[in-house]
């Protein structure tokens, strides 16, 4: 049987109801373009709202998140996903919660309890330890070796206030290797595959904690790792949820998967996200902006995948592509097979659009870069508004060669191009494109300070090669020729949040670009500046030119981390991280 009907069926035998999964769009939220998870269409219910099924519910919900698409083509992420959920919406709490997922992980799934750890929440100043999960986990069998306390890991709350509290999360050993008697979360053997958060906290604008009368629980499991894991696969392509379209891509193209894993895997995301979005009664279309703009990127990045394993484009292997997704998931998304002509539509009409005008892009790109040069903002705007290539599909290109892009100066000619068309307005693409929203300027003065940190832990040869920001996250590409060592990432992230901490002003200066260089100022680009530019100093600390939004002061931004570090291209590294409220 199905996960998804295995768990439905025992979720529905512990009293609870089936909900149906709400659409890919959220239909009465503006502020996300997507349901990134299985809890967000239940956040009026969880905020204290009477749900009409009552107050023990679960379903299966479609999901997607693209702040993450860089990192299709390996063996783990998706855009599109399928997440398990059960809720207690002031039913029950941890003690029934945590025997409920004990019990399906292994009575109905057979998971021996010698593969599972967790974790739960060690308290903190406001919010005491979790000693209830605690012990019901040891009383379950879980041995004290194998559970961690943590609080930044194991605390859960939507936005900056409202309802909140710890959470547990459940890791299975996903190796053939002796499993460790000690639970050490940072080895990647372990793969977490269930968290059950626990609201019983109020968290006002103040930030004062109040303990809530109606406590909730909320859950969620991902359809793609379990299943993955279930089957004893450690590329989850090769499970069974995805299998049957690697085969057909390898049919179409004659080729095998092995020898071309990031291509076929890009090809299979893509095609099933593009025909969940456009099956979805929104009535999503390929566009250049918010939802639209999300979803011509993903069919143009897989027709550049279509075509670099060989594939006619002008063939039907969309058809084939998309008939096998609709065929799979009908029975349990009607929308698909309602919308199937509307689908197809769809994605043939964008891929003759962009069909027409992919090689002369990708010729003009290639003559861009014949020296080895980096790409221009005026290069990559050009690619954008004459053929097509969203701005991501050419930091792909030029990834590809080591090379970077001048993604603010692309930018900044897009917003003048929107200016002058007087079309959609600024701020208008999350996932790729940046806004200047508060969280945007508060990552994008970040970025500066990582920068200077890098140069003072790692050295003065370290230049920034690029940066993409939203509302979530930043992202900064660096030159640098080893992978940071912890105590590197350490001390960047200490002496960033030093500064933030110390109250640096942010200043602005308008000079000439030859009086900005003289000075030391630093900047990536320079041919393409204006001959009068601005340069920002945060304190003594960093002085770069820059186009960019920024605050006044150091102190607006948060506590920084960073979550990641990883290669970008040949010689430059790339972090990810976030600002919090901590």
């Amino acid at each position: 049987m199905n996960l998804k009907d295995l768990y439905i069926d025992f979720f529905v035998s512990k009293g609870h109801r089936q909900i149906p999964s709400a659409p890919v769009v959220p239909e009465n939220d503006p502020s996300v373009l997507f349901n990134t998870a299985g809890m967000q269409p239940l956040i009026p219910y969880l905020m204290g709202e009477i749900h009409p099924y009552g107050t023990r519910l679960v379903d299966y919900q479609k999901c997607i998140r693209t702040n993450d698409l860089d990192s299709i083509g390996d063996t783990t992420h998706h855009t599109f996903f399928e997440m398990l959920g059960n809720w207690s919406l002031g039913d029950y709490f941890k003690d029934e919660s945590i025997e409920f997922s004990f019990e399906f992980l292994t009575k109905i799934l057979n998971i021996p309890v010698s593969r599972f750890a967790v974790t739960v929440f060690a308290g903190n100043e406001k919010i005491p330890f979790d000693e209830v999960s605690y012990n019901k986990w040891l009383s379950l069998g879980i041995s004290e070796s194998r559970i961690i306390k943590t609080v930044e890991d194991n605390f859960w709350i939507a936005g900056e206030t409202g309802p909140c509290g710890g959470d547990t999360e459940i890791f299975y050993f996903r190796s053939e290797d002796m499993i460790p008697e000690v639970f050490d979360s940072e080895d990647d053997r372990w793969v977490e595959i269930w968290n059950n958060v626990f609201m019983e906290y109020y968290k006002d604008s103040e930030g004062n904690v109040s303990k809530l009368s109606k406590k909730n629980v909320d859950t969620g499991m991902g359809v793609e790792r379990v299943t993955a894991i279930l089957e004893g696969v450690n590329d989850n392509y090769l499970s069974s949820v995805w299998i049957d379209v690697i085969n057909k891509i390898c049919d179409i193209s004659g080729l095998s998967y092995e020898d071309n894993l990031k291509s076929m895997r890009i090809i299979a995301d893509h095609i099933r996200t593009s025909v969940f979005i456009s099956a979805d009664k929104s009535g999503i279309k390929p566009s250049n902006t918010d939802q639209g703009y999300i979803l011509r990127r993903l069919i143009r990045r897989m027709i550049r995948h279509i075509k670099i394993l060989g594939i006619d484009i002008n063939s039907d292997w969309e058809r084939e592509l998309a008939l096998l997704i609709i065929d799979k998931y009908k029975d349990y998304y009607n929308e698909l097979e309602e919308n199937k002509q509307i689908v197809l539509d769809v994605l043939k009409n964008e891929k003759v659009k962009f069909n027409k005008t992919l090689e002369k892009g990708l010729r003009e790109f290639e003559k861009s870069v014949i020296n080895g040069n980096s790409v221009s903002g005026e290069v990559a705007f050009h690619l954008y508004d004459t053929y097509g290539f969203p701005i991501e599909l050419t930091v792909e290109l030029a990834n590809e060669r080591g090379l970077g892009v001048d993604e603010n100066g692309f930018y900044e000619m897009f917003k003048k191009h929107q200016e002058l068309s007087r079309t959609a307005s600024a701020g208008k693409f999350k996932g790729g494109l940046q806004s200047d929203g508060i969280m945007e300027t508060k990552y994008h003065t970040a970025t500066h300070l990582l920068n200077a940190a890098l140069k003072v832990v790692v050295g003065e040869e370290v230049h920034q090669k690029g940066s993409n920001i939203t509302s979530e996250r930043m992202r900064f590409d660096f030159s640098c020729d080893h992978k940071l060592t912890e105590e590197e990432k350490t001390k960047a992230e200490e002496l960033v949040n030093k500064w933030i901490n110390e109250g640096l002003i942010v200043s602005k200066t308008q000079m000439s670009k030859e009086e900005a260089i003289n000075s030391g100022a630093e900047c990536m680009f320079i041919d393409k500046y204006p001959d009068i530019v601005s340069v920002y100093c945060i304190g003594d600390v960093s002085k770069e030119l820059c186009g960019g939004p920024h605050v006044s002061n150091t102190n607006e931004l948060g506590h920084f981390h960073i979550v990641k570090e990883e290669s970008s291209s040949a010689g430059v590294r790339r972090i990810k991280a976030v600002l919090s409220d901590e």
